[in-house]
């Protein structure tokens, strides 16, 4: 079949069962979107048209994290392609299949410093699981098709494939493949899941560091299995919140800078830290050289450049999650802990709240009672983020969409876009601040024109929290351009996008606009006013060993 290089393009992502494209069109990509013009008319793909390309990339992100599925973004060259960096980093270092397709100039401009000509592949190689700058139109369906397979191979991430324009309006002949398998996981060693067994069927206090990669593997009900035959309490990175339920009583919570302090306890009491598909960030280990010093620390993670890197392994297994603990679990013995995990009730503290203001945990708890747990949560990054993740009761995986690694504030609008164009029939829900709110608000209008019922929750200070946090903490309280002017009229904002806006400054408001926001049937911006010295609480001082924590100033 001879077809034009943009309608093989279409083709092949037809062929990896892509039925939703994020984007933004331009000039160099323009044949491209004249392709899915087809497509989108006879409804064999939906293309929906955000207000920005970073918004483009964090809506597939969120499509990817919700679904498990490759989310895939278009955009065109020049500020198009370069508006892609943040969400393409922002995805691949938290593992999210992505798959961004950029237009370039023809291939006889290129170097030539034509009208909007950039060197995406350059700018993006270190952020990227894989990249391709075609050249020849017989590279195109290759290129798709390999795209795809790495991007979901092994620990996912995110691919980029710049197309020449030339390359879109070439002819080209196209025969339709099946999508390439996986490609192959490691070899699991048998001798090493072994001398695991081991290890814990010797422990006395032994506990499971568990991220991001039991949930890419689906491995949540693996994981439960093991704590539950084993007796081992389990602390999870903001990845892996809701792999293990946190109403279990083994369930331990967050763990790092601002993690329960049983947790944080409890690694650096433990003689066995099982970690696994977790990366040791340094906002979870805090000084390395006094991490968990007393234990024999396990690492298992598909990707073997993770092992080493942050924290020795006294045993290493490179596999995938889920087949790691499937052989595991055979050779562990019952046991029951009662002393370990006496130990570690005794180590649970609340953080003290001052009475008759509306705290941030009772925002969370509020929402959470309103939405439940099939809720999914996308959250920006700030204080608001970790007051999510401290409060909010996560009991299954998938369901809390945020930016961990790059830490992106402005990712969770697109993100919560994505969720939602992935889930129709769930609530979808986003938590922000005010300072994250002003980088995305703008894709306010991509939630009306999709009629995405979407509601905002602007956890509303007055300042970029978190870094105000670390003035007040660390910088002598030399506050200096933290506070934001309060201009922004919150009832009055989303009217302009023809929706509803609410401002509350208690709980009993707060459940009133929820069920008012619900009734509109669209999406709606709540604020919920807070002091502006509201901190987060436990704090591990940057540099410090995470069990030195601050529960208050």
């Amino acid at each position: 079949m001879l077809l034009t290089g943009a309608q093989i393009i279409m083709e092949c992502l037809l062929e990896q069962g892509v039925d939703t494209i994020f984007g933004y069109p331009g000039g160099q990509i323009m044949p491209l979107y004249d392709a899915l013009y087809d497509y989108t008319e006879d409804g064999r793909i939906r293309h929906i048209l955000t207000a920005h390309e970073q918004g483009a990339t964090h809506a597939a992100d969120g499509y990817a994290r919700s679904t498990g599925k490759v989310g895939v973004c278009f955009a065109t060259s020049g500020p198009g392609a370069t508006n892609t960096v943040t969400g393409i980093a922002t995805a691949n270092i938290d593992s999210s299949p992505m798959v961004v397709i950029t237009g370039q100039v023809p291939v006889n401009s290129i170097g030539r410093d034509a009208f909007q000509e950039v060197d995406i592949i350059g700018i993006t190689l270190p952020i990227t699981k894989h990249s391709y700058a075609l050249r020849y139109i017989e590279e195109l369906a290759p290129a798709v098709r390999e795209a795809f397979q790495i991007a979901r191979s092994g620990r996912p991430g995110a691919v980029l494939i710049d197309v020449p324009k030339n390359l879109m309006t070439g002819m080209c002949e196209y025969e339709k493949k099946k999508p390439l398998p996986l490609l192959p996981k490691p070899a699991l060693r048998q001798d090493k899941v072994k001398a695991l067994a081991d290890l814990i069927n010797k422990a006395k206090r032994p506990v499971i560091h568990a991220g991001g990669g039991v949930r890419i593997s689906g491995a949540s009900a693996e994981l439960t299995q093991l704590a539950h035959k084993a007796h081992i309490p389990v602390a999870t990175t903001l990845m892996c919140l809701g792999c293990f339920s946190r109403k279990d009583p083994l369930s331990l919570g967050i763990m790092g800078m601002h993690g329960q302090r049983e947790a944080n306890l409890a690694v650096q009491n433990s003689d066995l830290l099982i970690t696994i598909g977790a990366r040791f960030s340094d906002r979870v280990t805090g000084d390395t050289s006094g991490y968990a010093k007393e234990s024999k620390v396990v690492h298992i993670d598909i990707d073997r450049a993770e092992v080493n890197k942050n924290i020795p392994a006294d045993l290493r297994i490179i596999g995938d999650v889920k087949d790691v603990l499937k052989a595991l679990l055979p050779l562990v013995k019952e046991a029951a802990r009662k002393e370990w995990v006496k130990s570690i009730e005794a180590w649970k503290r609340e953080v003290p709240e001052e009475g008759g203001r509306f705290t941030p945990k009772e925002i969370i708890g509020t929402i959470y009672e309103a939405y439940g747990e099939n809720c999914i949560v996308a959250t920006d990054v700030g204080q608001h983020q970790m007051w999510t993740a401290q409060h909010w009761p996560f009991t299954k995986p998938n369901k809390l969409i945020t930016s961990g690694g790059m830490g992106t504030m402005g990712f969770g609008l697109g993100a919560a876009i994505g969720a939602k164009i992935a889930n129709p029939g769930k609530d979808v829900i986003l938590v922000t601040g005010d300072g994250s709110f002003r980088m995305n608000m703008n894709e306010l209008i991509t939630a009306r024109i999709q009629g995405l019922p979407i509601t905002v929750f602007v956890i509303r200070n007055g300042t970029l929290g978190m870094v105000r946090q670390w003035q007040n903490l660390f910088w002598e309280k030399r506050f200096s351009a933290t506070d934001l002017p309060d201009i922004v009229d919150y009832e009055v904002l989303p009217t302009a996008f023809g929706l509803t806006g609410y401002r509350v400054e208690d709980a009993a408001g707060l459940k009133g606009a929820i069920k008012a926001a619900k009734k509109t049937g669209k999406a709606a911006v709540i604020a919920c006013d807070v002091g502006i010295d509201e901190n987060v609480w436990p704090i591990v001082p940057p540099g410090d060993s995470i069990e030195n924590q601050w529960m208050e100033e």
